[in-house]
């Protein structure tokens, strides 16, 4: 301790001879170092040594020692002690003893740079990072555990290849490669995107970092290359890319009107077609002067701010339907719904989407229009269809009287009126079955052309001199399927509407022509379907209708005329005769500009017929054949009974149609015509001409129909070839029909 002491150490000194107290010492103390005689009784220096091994502690041990021999102490150095000194010779001790702290204080110095060195090689093996070392030559002498998933490679292979041409693609282009290598030979390294191959051939992009690697002297020891796979962030930046462009192709299309907005009411940006729709520009957008309150009307206030309180609290205001007001001053109806989001400068703005539906509103409206003109044409049609065949009686008997009073008769003249009144009656029985398709018409192919020019010398008396009637008539028009007579009743209502709408005179011009309809118009105008037609237009220079008056023109009895003016029933005759013939009518009007009703009739291409039919004269009326009567009006069939007695027939009657093929299944002598009503309860007239058809093959048959007309045919009630006689009837109608099927020449 002396010689220590000498040396200007500060020492704390503990001294043991026992192998216990010294192995209680270790377990309690820290010493920098140990000094121990190498001869300590029943247990030696040598022995404490080991015992320090044991206890796993790095402290310097010195052995002291009288006598040792150079091959021992060798032997000792082996086993770490960290030096052997002669007792006589204990000047070495502090040169001893410093040589040894200094040893310690490498080894720690080591040993913590290897822990380090561990823990820097753990955390390169598990990065995610593609790490990858080469040498100067660019030979590959490190790849951590990503790089080697990542390229497919075991380490085996990779450390056999050259760094970078083993791993760089040859799609990357020379100046990138070029860059990547000027950047492994300069200082500053380089940093980027590119492509990497693996080893099966495949590419992948990644982000590159390259740094040199230089010793302690600033020496290049090679390069240090560190990628980051980046693939999955390309296709993510791909997929946003994507999105962002159909989002701007759906803002851009101008198939939606988007608009943004904030939470004041103020307009902040919108696209071309919200825009449009409403009629303003951009620079009425930027000026600041759109908000959501001037671009309602009055009514709207209240929705609209129930949306928007709904929109505050919830984030969505769900769609609805409302109307704008257009910077014209007109109102466009749309559908809108909003939602709220965060604006980039940490407010809350919304976004709204517009459609424009008022084309859909527009063809509600017309649908609506036409389902309410079928259900009044079906009320109409039942009407007029009971009505006719108390016309029938009336007319029937009226003109019995009229055959049996003479001329100077008391009852001539009464009877007269009622004669005349059952007519008038029947001519508006004749006008609602017009407007509800129900009566029987005679449909043949015939051009219009030769029927206005007909009517044309009529409606020039009709109209008056103060209006000027003109005709367009194109020699090239096509052919139609349609009653004659109907289009005489079309012509005629239509130039008597236009002549009252032009009091003090005017123009009436009526013009035919092919057209073709094509889906659009056909959508725009239900129950039009697309296709060829023939055009018949009346319009004329009169004082023209407001929206409502045109909406109801078509409604039977409705009529802006003063009271006794007119029945309402010209244009609903117009209406239903148009429809009964397969075709559309559309009419065009605003006040003061006057009117054009359009009339398209199909096209067909099947050649004229020039039917002259044969009427037989009155003389010649009379029959004596048998003809079997079935009418469940009783009132009618009495009537028919009569009137055919009268003029000879032998007449069977049946109250129904059970009841007739009863008659007609005991009646042994030939029946020569059916003549019954179309619709009876349990049996009806066609179905009882077929079951007498068996029965009796001579029979002819005539159906009798007051509404059943062109729609029986349509039903499959009646075939198309069969002889029908419209209610109400008179007494010549009646003998007429019944002679001229009897007179058909036989099959």
């Amino acid at each position: 301790m002396e010689e220590l002491g000498k040396t200007g150490f500060p020492l704390q000194v503990d001294v043991v001879d026992t192998r216990e107290a010294f192995c209680e010492k270790l377990k309690s103390e820290a010493y920098d170092v140990i000094l121990a005689s190498y001869s300590l009784g029943s247990w030696s220096g040598r022995d404490a040594f080991h015992l320090l091994q044991q206890a796993g502690k790095d402290i310097p041990f010195i052995l002291m020692t009288g006598a040792l021999g150079d091959e021992a102490t060798v032997e000792l150095m082996k086993e770490g002690i960290a030096d052997c000194l002669l007792k006589e010779r204990l000047v070495r001790l502090p040169a001893a003893v410093c040589r040894a702290l200094e040893e310690k204080a490498s080894r720690e110095e080591r040993r913590l740079a290897s822990a380090k060195t561990s823990r820097l090689a753990q955390a390169v093996e598990n990065v995610s990072e593609l790490i990858v070392l080469a040498d100067q030559q660019g030979k590959i002498t490190f790849a951590n555990r990503a790089f080697l998933q990542a390229y497919l490679y075991t380490e085996d292979e990779i450390l056999a290849k050259t760094f970078p041409g083993a791993i760089l693609s040859p799609r990357n282009s020379t100046s990138l490669v070029e860059q990547i290598m000027v950047g492994i030979l300069e200082s500053d390294g380089w940093k980027g995107e590119c492509l990497h191959r693996r080893k099966d051939g495949t590419d992948f992009p990644v982000y590159l970092r390259l740094a040199q690697i230089k010793d302690t002297e600033g020496g290049l020891l090679g390069t240090l290359a560190i990628a980051q796979d980046i693939a999955e962030r390309k296709h993510a930046e791909e997929a946003l890319r994507r999105s962002e462009a159909r989002v701007q192709y759906l803002v851009e299309s101008n198939l939606i009107g988007i608009v943004i907005g904030d939470l004041g009411g103020k307009l902040i940006d919108a696209n071309d077609a919200f825009l449009r729709l409403l009629g303003y520009s951009r620079t009425d957008l930027l000026s600041g002067t759109m908000r959501w309150d001037r671009l309602s009307p009055p009514e709207h206030r209240d929705s609209d701010q129930g949306a928007f309180e709904q929109l505050r609290k919830t984030g969505i205001a769900p769609s609805r339907e409302k109307q704008f007001l257009r910077k014209d001053g007109t109102r466009v109806s749309v559908l809108i719904g909003a939602a709220t989001f965060a604006s980039a400068e940490g407010g809350v703005e919304c976004v709204s989407f517009v459609l424009d539906v008022s084309e859909r509103k527009h063809l509600e409206q017309q649908l609506q229009q036409a389902q309410k003109m079928e259900a009044i044409g079906s009320l109409t049609g039942g009407i007029a269809h009971d009505f006719n065949n108390l016309l029938a009686v009336i007319i029937g008997y009226s003109e019995m009287m009229l055959e049996r009073v003479g001329l100077d008769d008391k009852m001539r003249i009464p009877a007269e009126e009622i004669r005349k009144a059952g007519n008038r009656a029947a001519s508006l029985t004749r006008q609602l079955l017009a407007f509800s398709r129900q009566q029987v018409i005679e449909p043949r192919v015939l051009h219009l052309n030769p029927i206005v020019v007909e009517v044309e010398k009529m409606l020039r008396r009709l109209i008056g001199e103060d209006i000027e009637l003109q005709t367009s008539l194109d020699p090239a028009t096509g052919p139609v399927k349609a009653d004659p007579g109907q289009i005489q009743q079309i012509l005629l209502n239509l130039a008597v509407n236009a002549r009252d709408a032009m009091p003090k005179g005017g123009n009436l011009i009526i013009e035919t022509g092919n057209v073709e309809l094509g889906a659009a118009y056909a959508l725009h105008h239900p129950p039009c379907v697309a296709g060829p037609y023939v055009l018949l237009t009346v319009s004329d220079t009169g004082v023209g209708m407001n929206a409502e008056t045109k909406a109801r023109i078509f409604e039977p009895f409705f009529t802006t005329k003063e009271i006794g003016k007119g029945t309402g029933l010209g244009l609903s005759t117009v209406y239903g005769a148009v429809r009964q013939s397969g075709g559309h009518v559309w009419v065009y009007s605003e006040p003061g500009r006057g009117t054009a009703f359009k009339i398209y009739l199909p096209r067909v291409d099947r050649a004229v017929l020039q039917i002259l039919p044969s009427e037989p004269s009155p003389d010649n009326l009379c029959g004596t054949e048998t003809v079997l009567l079935v009418e469940d009006d009783a009132s009618l069939r009495n009537l028919a009974r009569d009137l055919l007695g009268q003029a000879g027939y032998t007449v069977l009657v049946g109250n129904s149609g059970v009841h007739g093929l009863k008659v007609a299944q005991r009646h042994p002598a030939p029946i020569h015509l059916l003549l019954s009503d179309v619709v009876m309860p349990g049996l009806n007239g066609p179905a009882l001409a077929q079951k007498i058809a068996p029965i009796h093959p001579e029979t002819r048959v005539l159906y009798v129909s007051g509404y059943t007309g062109s729609f029986a045919i349509q039903t499959g009630l009646v075939d198309s070839g069969a002889s029908l006689l419209q209610k109400p009837f008179s007494r010549v109608s009646l003998l007429r029909k019944v002679r001229e099927v009897l007179d058909l020449p036989r099959k």
